[in-house]
């Protein structure tokens, strides 16, 4: 396929399907000037996916609007890239999106995600890990490089951390004119951590999408304090449709709307509530989570707990 078949594609996408119809048709003009300036003339796959990708973010910076390079040949699937079973293969050999779970010094939970992978592949797998926290004294989420994922995924997390169903986000979406409300779950499988301890979310630059999705909804409900970086403003979910064998388009079709604020995080990102670099957001949160820990006692069975995080914040310090 000529690059003039494959921008054509790409033009077409975005009337059919992008979110915001205006930008679409600036976009399409633009692309087809360019192309008849012989921008994209002469250029392999990887090398024109980086230069329609550029201007695809030309006139309002979304940064789910990508031409993106594949090494191998991709699938399809009713029109899209993508492949059920070579999803879920690639969530298991990633841990299902999650990095770590485990208890620090303290009794301070640790959880670092990658990748929201849905309920239906990943479900399973969070839900131990947070089953794993639940008794914990206070929690860290560490999403620094959690590049996105499944909303329902976003909602099961935020499910473990409140005791009543909360509506956190809604979804318009362009296809159907509608707009899907997103509640945490009435009921979870194991443990919850729930609404009472503290709550601390690590962020960076590279928290995007769905993990920002998750950091703007628990810092608006006052259930956790952001703590690192602005993260990457990507507030506009997206499709992925194969425009040739090595090549597909990400297409936002929808925007998400925070029942608090009305809006949403796109091209400004997730404003932490303790900035700090993204490398010192452990550190900072961590220290925060012992102090907590050590207002809680320090006799009886909290004696050794209470030693652990006065050590460990001494180490910090």
């Amino acid at each position: 396929m000529d690059e003039r078949a494959r921008i054509e594609d790409v033009c077409e996408r975005l009337k059919d399907h992008y979110v915001f119809p205006d930008v679409a048709e600036k976009l399409t003009v633009y692309l087809r000037a360019r192309l008849a300036d012989g921008a994209y003339a002469g250029l392999d796959d990887q090398a024109f996916a980086a230069e329609v990708t550029q201007d695809l973010q030309s006139v309002n910076g979304d940064k789910h609007l990508r031409l993106r390079h594949h090494v191998d040949p991709l699938p399809e699937v009713n029109g899209e890239s993508y492949d059920p079973e070579v999803y879920r293969i690639e969530a298991e050999l990633n841990g299902h999106g999650i990095a770590s779970a485990r208890r620090l010094a303290g009794n301070v939970g640790y959880l670092e995600t990658k990748l929201f992978y849905g309920p239906d592949i990943a479900g399973e797998a969070l839900s131990a890990a947070m089953t794993l926290l639940a008794t914990t004294d206070a929690l860290l989420v560490d999403v620094r490089e959690n590049r996105g994922g499944d909303p329902t995924t976003v909602a099961l997390l935020i499910s473990y951390l409140v005791d009543e169903p909360v509506h956190f986000n809604s979804i318009y979406l362009r296809d159907g004119d509608v707009t899907n409300q997103f509640w945490t779950l009435p009921y979870v499988p194991g443990r919850k951590f729930g609404a009472d301890k503290p709550v601390w979310v690590l962020t960076s630059a590279t928290t995007f999408s769905g993990a920002e999705d998750l950091s703007y909804s628990l810092q608006q409900l006052g259930r956790a304090k952001t703590v690192g970086a602005v993260t990457g403003g990507g507030a506009n979910p997206r499709r992925q449709y194969k425009v040739d064998t090595h090549l597909d388009v990400t297409v936002p079709g929808g925007r998400a709307v925070n029942p608090i604020t009305g809006t949403n995080w796109e091209g400004v990102g997730v404003r932490p509530d303790i900035p700090v670099d993204a490398e010192a957001a452990f550190g900072t949160a961590y220290a925060l989570a012992l102090e907590h820990v050590l207002t809680l006692g320090d006799s009886g069975v909290r004696r050794q707990v209470a030693d652990e995080a006065r050590l460990t914040l001494a180490d910090l310090g």
